[in-house]
This record gives structure tokens, C-alpha cells and sequence, in this order.
């Protein structure tokens, strides 16, 4: 529970008052100058064990929070939700859609018809047992005129779902989906009872029971003595605490005061991997850090300003110094190289202020003024990277001016707000998925207001295919379109890297999220 020392140590990391000093300080005091390599992480292969409070270290929250699973946007609330609740579908470490509330589907020819078969034997913490009723209400939160979802548009081709019999359910799409369960495997869509509405206090079927909530700040969740998978789930609770500073952040980890923290600054992971107590977890997947420009007003709507954005920009530089290499470059498009779509033929765009001052000309211009807006709450190093773009656009006849925002507001703030600013995103298990979250003109997360009729319709058109040689085509050239026209510069894909204190027993690598797809509360546990 809290006590009064866990909650003097919460308002320090809550207000940041650890310096870089005092980390580094510190650091050398626990011996984290023992020479010492990344961990291998199978030195977890022994069995697991049950017990004890696991303590996490998290970055993504802030006292706007809530559990309402239609609001959720950032890390804590999707880890808070999967400790709570159960999704549709899960997704594995080799990316691929498994069963879980959702026991098993068939697509009906054309993928315009699933049918679901519900899990049996499941039970929510106040003893109901799982209905095929609360699949559909839980769905249908994030449908509808009154739905504030973040996936709403991307639910809007399912024009019905039905109860063929108290075990199975019927999706009925406007056009085909050869990808139906991937995005039902979206963390919005989380399980609840039919008709429940107190997100205070959440009831799913997930391997935690609500105790304790302080949006932003901490939450304490006690283990699901009856949760129905019987291979997850072994501490007896779970303490989140929010520490969006990642030096605070790192600090609680290496004194002890936490088991695991997200999102490890990429300045100090090859410092933190020199500690024998320490595991490094490093995980290829497609987050990528983006540059964001509204395409929707001036400068931005001429595509010759976002073009000249885009070659001024030494993306090789920035990978090196910011992200420490730990990433690959970015090509102005969100799909990964590990996507099976990823276009392969699209040439690289590199660093040429050259062709900056050539598309400023075609704009009728010979310099351009930009204030860019930008914070580490975007990600780690994002004000560094913000620095080295200033100098190298500079060479274009670009001139930035950079705006620090303050991090406790800027997704509130700034982010889809300001008209030149900085961001990330996690990534999406399919290559349709990233593209109509945040990419196709009616998204909810559109965050360059981009509009692109030509997009949206070949979008629509490679849904709905079942040939994937067709799909391959059109995902390719899709990402030509938005690497071409659309208003995100994207230097960069970073790796997710999280760290824990090697009593964590069972961490690995996962390509979707941090906190191997914010599942990690419910796999791991701890040794001793």
C-alpha cells in the first residue's frame, strides 16, 4: 500500500527534483561503472514464481488520465487497462494475432463476414460470468454518433454486429478486411460487463482487481486469485507509479525504489548496461519520432514547404548522437522495415539542403521562419534532436526557432495543436492499421490534418484484398504518397528500450509498445 515514505518519494519524482548530478551521483554509488554487456535475456528460464509487489517506473501519464478505454492515449493507461481487463485479441512477440477473449474467427469469402467464437469458463472480478453481450457492448463503446474513441473512425466499416448464439458473435463489415483481427486486437478494445459505465473504478477479467488510483501519479492493483489464465499473473499486486522525468525515472530504478521503468533514455542505456544488476530490454518494432506539420494552414499547406522540411534534416546525425543508434533511420512514412508491406524500393532520403533552398524557391521563397515546438515528453532526446535540426535546416535557408513546452501539458497543449511540433507513435501491428489511425483524413489522430483523396482511396481498396502480392502493391505505394505529400517528417524508428532490475523474472523483447505491449504486469515475476 502507500505509506509515507512511498509518497515522499512519489512527489520527488513527481516533481523532478532529481538532478542530472544527483543521478550520476548516485549511479556510481550502486556500481553501475562494473563493466557489464547486455543482459541475455533467457537467464529467465527458470520456473516462475508467485509473490511479492512488482514496482514500475512509468513514463505516459498525467493527471488528465482516466480508464475509460475510449479516452486511453498514452503508456500507463494501455498497461493499467491490460491489468485490469482483457482484450478481443492479443498480440504475440512474433506480431501475429492470438486468441483471447476471442477464442477463434473464420472469415466468410470475401472477409466481409467474421464469426467469433467466444471464450469459455472466464469470469469478471465481481463473479459474472463473460458473455457474448459483453463483447458487443464493449465493442460498441467506441461506435456511435456520441463515441469519443480514438479508433472510432478505423470501427466504422463494421455496419453490424449480431449474437448468433450465446458463444458466437457475427462482425458484418461494409467492404472486406483481410485484417479484422488485428485491429480488434487495438488496446482500445478492452472487455467490460454489458452496460458498465463507472470508470473509477473499472470491473474487467484481467489478472489484477482495482485496489488504488491516482491518475497520473500511482495506482496499486491487488492479483485475480481466480483469473482465468493460469500461466499469467504471479505477484500478488502491482504498483504503478508515474515518472514522466527520465532521469527520476532511472534513479527510482537504479536505487531500488522500482523493479522496472519504460522508455530508458537512449543517453544513458549503454551507462545502464554496464550494471550486473541490471537487464537491458531492447525491442525492434515500429515506434518512430516524427516532426509534425499542419498541412491544413499556411506554410504548411504547400507541399514544396513540407518537402523542403523534410531534406533538411541529417537523419544519420541524428541517430547516432540522439538515439545512440539504437533505432534505424526513418524515411517520412510509418511502416517499418519489419513489416511484411514495407517498400523496399523507395530510395532513402538523406540529408540535402540543396534541395531544401530548391523547394523553397518553387514556393516563391528564398528563406523560410519556423518556430518549432517541442519537449522530451514527445520522446527522449526529442530537444536534442530538436537542436540538431536547427542547425543542419539552417544550411537550407530554413530558420527555426525552437519553443520549449512544458511536458506535464503537451499532449493537451500542443501535440495536434501546434502547427509545427514534435511527437512519436508506437506503432501499429499492420501496415493498414498505422495508416488509418493516423493517416487516412478522417482519423481522429490525424495529427498533421493531412488530406489526401488519392490516399484514402487506395486505403480503402487494399482492406478489402485478399491477394497479397495486390496488397503489397498498394501498401508500397501508399507509403511513396505519404513520404512524397503528407505532412509528418519521420527521421527516425527507435527501438523500445526498458529496463529492469534482474529479480524480474520472464521479461523479453516485444515489436509491439514498451513493457512487452504493455502486457508485462500480467507475464513476469519476481525471483528471491
Amino acid at each position: 500500500m502507500f505509506n509515507d515514505d512511498d509518497k515522499h518519494l512519489s512527489q520527488l519524482i513527481h516533481n523532478a527534483r532529481l538532478s542530472r548530478r544527483d543521478f550520476i551521483t548516485r549511479s556510481a554509488a550502486v556500481g553501475l561503472t562494473t563493466a557489464y554487456g547486455l543482459s541475455p535475456l533467457n537467464a529467465f528460464a527458470a520456473e516462475p514464481k508467485k509473490g511479492g509487489v512488482l514496482k514500475l517506473g512509468m513514463s505516459g501519464g498525467n493527471t488528465s488520465d482516466t480508464l475509460d478505454p475510449t479516452l486511453y492515449s498514452d503508456w500507463v493507461p494501455l498497461n493499467q487497462a491490460y491489468m485490469l481487463m482483457n482484450g478481443l485479441i492479443e498480440i504475440d512477440e512474433n506480431n501475429k494475432a492470438m486468441p483471447e477473449l476471442l477464442a477463434s474467427w473464420e472469415a466468410k469469402p470475401g472477409a466481409a463476414e467474421w464469426l467469433f467464437t467466444l471464450r469459455e469458463g472466464v469470469t469478471f472480478h465481481n463473479g459474472k460470468t463473460l458473455s457474448v453481450e459483453d463483447i458487443i457492448y464493449s465493442i460498441n463503446l467506441h461506435r456511435g454518433d456520441k463515441s469519443r474513441s480514438a479508433i472510432k473512425s478505423q470501427l466504422a466499416p463494421i455496419t453490424n454486429i449480431t449474437q448468433q448464439n450465446d458463444k458466437q458473435i457475427l462482425i458484418t463489415l461494409s467492404g472486406g478486411n483481410a485484417d479484422l483481427p488485428y485491429l480488434l486486437a487495438d488496446y482500445h478494445l478492452v472487455v467490460v460487463p454489458d452496460g458498465f459505465t463507472d470508470w473509477s473504478h473499472p470491473i474487467g477479467t484481467g489478472g489484477y482487481i482495482f485496489d488504488q488510483y491516482e491518475p497520473g501519479v500511482r495506482s496499486y492493483f491487488k492479483r485475480n486469485p481466480n483469473y482465468w489464465k493460469p500461466d499469467r499473473a504471479y505477484v500478488d499486486a502491482v504498483e504503478v507509479i508515474v515518472i514522466n522525468d527520465p532521469t527520476a525515472r532511472t534513479n527510482a530504478l537504479i536505487s531500488g525504489q522500482v523493479h522496472a521503468i519504460n522508455r530508458v533514455d537512449f543517453k544513458t542505456v549503454d551507462f545502464l548496461k554496464r550494471s550486473p544488476m541490471l537487464n537491458i530490454v531492447r525491442s525492434s518494432g515500429g515506434q518512430h519520432f516524427t516532426f509534425l506539420m499542419d498541412s491544413s494552414v499556411a506554410p504548411f499547406k504547400d507541399n514544396n514547404i513540407r518537402m523542403a522540411v523534410k531534406e533538411g534534416i541529417d537523419r544519420q546525425k541524428i541517430l547516432d548522437t540522439v538515439l545512440r543508434g539504437y533505432g534505424q533511420l526513418g524515411n517520412d512514412h510509418p511502416i517499418p522495415k519489419t513489416d511484411p508491406y514495407f517498400n523496399h524500393q523507395l530510395e532513402q532520403r538523406t540529408y540535402d539542403p540543396d534541395k531544401s533552398k530548391f523547394y523553397l524557391k518553387k514556393a516563391g521563397l528564398s528563406e523560410l521562419k519556423l518556430e518549432l515546438s517541442s519537449s522530451d515528453a514527445a520522446f527522449a532526446g526529442a530537444l536534442d534532436a530538436a537542436a540538431l535540426y536547427q542547425q543542419e535546416a539552417q544550411q537550407g535557408g530554413i530558420q527555426i526557432s525552437i519553443k520549449r513546452q512544458p511536458a506535464d501539458s503537451y499532449w493537451d497543449d500542443v501535440w495536434m495543436k501546434a502547427p509545427f511540433c514534435m511527437g512519436y507513435w508506437g506503432g501499429r501491428p499492420t501496415a493498414d492499421q498505422m495508416f488509418s489511425t493516423a493517416y487516412q483524413s478522417t482519423a481522429k489522430w490525424n495529427d498533421t490534418h493531412w488530406k489526401n483523396d488519392q490516399f484514402d482511396a487506395l486505403l480503402l481498396q487494399a482492406r478489402s484484398l485478399l491477394d497479397e502480392s495486390k496488397r503489397a502493391e498498394i501498401y508500397g505505394e501508399l507509403q511513396s504518397i505519404v513520404r512524397d505529400d503528407g505532412g509528418a517528417m519521420i527521421p527516425l524508428f527507435g527501438d523500445y528500450l526498458d529496463a529492469a532490475n534482474k529479480k524480474v523474472g520472464g521479461i523479453k523483447p516485444h515489436p509491439m509498445f514498451n513493457f512487452m505491449g504493455g502486457r508485462l504486469a500480467e507475464r513476469v515475476w519476481l525471483e528471491g
